[in-house]
């Protein structure tokens, strides 16, 4: 049992915490545990898991959580993680688990809480992992569709076996609610299933040749190595959406998650070595926000890298295509959104506000498909807004992913709260209402009331640029061509949604919506068996579907003369 100033057992412990503080800025006497309970975890232990159980198996734990039962029990959950036999804290080089000279720490967002600290790869560690995959291309490219079929459907069978262990991860380093976690291991184990079917349809052509001695052929073949650059907002699925297709076409890749939520990718890495997947054929090089844009430049510059798969900001995207253009590397790209949402006066308003809750609130607004600006027709504007409030008050609930009833979590860090406070501020400023919501929530720095604006302008900040965040502006509009002038003013072009029961409608918006994929009637789209992607500054390239597999795949055209 530890002694000294992190000891939890000493008489004295609980008359230094503070009165609670509902309002205060850290949630009063359960951020005070918890943030004692961080501490208690920086002793030098051989596993991670051996940090847990010093305090989950003690005394000391029982008092605490008797003084902050749903708090501290939260907070149990997000640490338990380390117990997990999925966690791994080094990178994944070449088939071995790899340390390196420095770590960085990976925080809860509900709490603050360090979660863990995992290898801080540089240029070095990115340098050996694309070698590491160079060298297992040769090989990998040579077996079998089939084989590489059967690998993959090892790897989804061995994601569905550990769905809850995967789930209880991005929960504590995403702070998504679990059972939005629970549907993001489902939907990200999906894309193995699907590529490991699609290994088996990668055809190529005969062509009709022109002259009699002549027999033309077109050969798909895989493009090489691939560097997977991901986001923190699915840490699972956003990789196992671009790895299912490189795999399955016969590609390896360095995967470079984001730094808040990097166990997610070592967690797959565990799994892909257990299914037997080749050393070499998936590398994973976790590294801090100080070395992200070095070896973001390695992975882009280097000679052996074929081709660039990244989902993350309009404004990185534009430095990666930079770095790339050097060698001319194969590129896809999804970057930022800023969807519009249409609720015409013929529309269903109930259902218009059933999917505008499911579309904007989804992960606390924090997906790149969220309807940032709502456009409603003056004639079901005042009911939509009612009923929409009304909703966002009943049926959103804010507190820790691990909790029970959650629907909203925190938001990643206090840098995406203060992004919603200025988008809300400016608009308030220029006369916007809110109508609901509006600020932060006393659960904790991270956490922001689902927040509902009225009267918004054009002109206003959080319908300019994409908030990340749970805010809704609602724009009010007289006629469809002003609606789409307005929805397609945008210089971005991933997701837009409307609803209408007008069938001439439905198909002049859906064909002149200038985005990538349209919603109609439905607040979510996305699903394993359809294309992802966006027009304008949104991307290039689509993932998932039949299509997906042939961002990894090169044509080569074969003459056979002399015949």
């Amino acid at each position: 049992m530890l002694s000294g100033p992190f000891a939890l057992d000493r008489p004295a412990l609980h008359p230094q915490l503070p009165p609670s503080r509902p309002g205060g800025r850290a949630g009063g006497n359960a951020a005070m545990a918890t943030r004692l309970v961080s501490r208690r975890f920086r002793a030098p232990l051989a596993h991670p898991g051996a940090r847990l159980r010093i305090l989950l198996q003690s005394p000391q734990a029982a008092a605490l959580e008797g003084l902050f039962p749903a708090r501290l029990n939260s907070t149990s959950q997000a640490m338990a993680v380390l117990a997990s036999s999925l966690m791994r804290t080094g990178g994944f080089v070449g088939g071995r688990w790899v340390q390196s000279a420095a770590v960085f720490p990976v925080r809860d967002p509900a709490s603050g809480a360090e979660l863990s600290r995992v290898a801080d790869c540089g240029v070095a560690e990115a340098q050996a992992a694309v070698r590491a995959a160079y060298e297992a291309g040769v090989a990998w490219s040579g077996v079998s569709a089939k084989e590489r079929a059967a690998l993959l459907r090892k790897w989804y069978n061995l994601m569905i076996e550990n769905k809850d262990d995967l789930a209880r991860i991005i929960t504590a380093e995403n702070g998504k609610p679990l059972k939005e976690a629970q549907g993001e291991i489902l939907y990200s184990a999906s894309f193995l299933e699907w590529f490991a079917e699609e290994a088996r349809r990668i055809y190529g052509d005969i062509i009709p040749s022109s002259t009699k001695d002549r027999r033309v052929l077109v050969l798909k073949q895989p493009v090489g190595v691939a560097a997977i650059i991901t986001p923190w907002n699915f840490p699972s699925a956003m990789i196992t959406r671009k790895v299912g297709a490189a795999l399955a076409a016969g590609c390896t890749v360095v995967v470079k998650p984001a730094e808040d939520t990097p166990l997610s990718a070592l967690a797959l890495a565990e799994l892909a070595n257990q299914a037997g997947i080749p050393a070499g054929v998936y590398n994973v090089i976790p590294c801090s926000r100080q070395q992200a844009a070095a070896v973001g430049e390695v992975l882009c510059t280097d000679p052996l890298v074929a081709k660039i798969s990244f989902t993350g900001s309009t404004a990185t995207g534009k430095i990666l295509l930079r770095h790339a253009a050097g060698t001319v590397k194969r590129v896809s790209m999804e970057l930022g959104g800023h969807a519009p949402f249409i609720v015409f006066d013929s529309a269903d308003v109930d259902r218009a506000v059933a999917g505008a809750l499911a579309s904007k609130y989804r992960n606390s607004g924090q997906t790149c498909v969220c309807t940032n600006r709502f456009l409603v027709q003056r004639g079901i504007h005042d009911a939509f807004v009612e009923k929409f409030a009304r909703a966002i008050k009943t049926e959103l609930h804010i507190g820790n992913g691990f909790d029970e009833g959650t629907t909203q979590g925190p938001l990643i860090n206090e840098k995406a709260v203060e992004k919603v406070e200025r988008h809300i501020d400016d608009a308030v400023s220029q006369g916007a209402s809110i109508v609901t919501g509006g600020k932060r929530h006393s659960y904790g720095k991270n956490f922001f009331e689902p927040t509902l604006l009225s009267n918004v302008t054009t002109g206003m900040l959080c319908t300019q640029e994409e908030t990340f965040g749970p805010l809704a502006p609602v724009i009010k509009f007289d006629t469809e061509e002003e609606a789409l002038a307005i929805a397609n003013a945008a210089n971005v072009g991933l997701a837009g949604y409307f609803y209408s029961r007008d069938p001439a409608q439905i198909w002049r918006v859906a064909e002149q919506l200038e985005v990538g994929m349209v919603g109609v009637n439905e607040g979510i789209v996305s699903a394993v068996e359809c294309p992802f992607g966006g027009i304008k500054q949104s991307g290039l390239g689509r993932e998932g579907s039949k299509y997906g597999i042939d961002e990894y795949l090169e044509i080569k055209y074969v003459c056979f003369g002399g015949l």
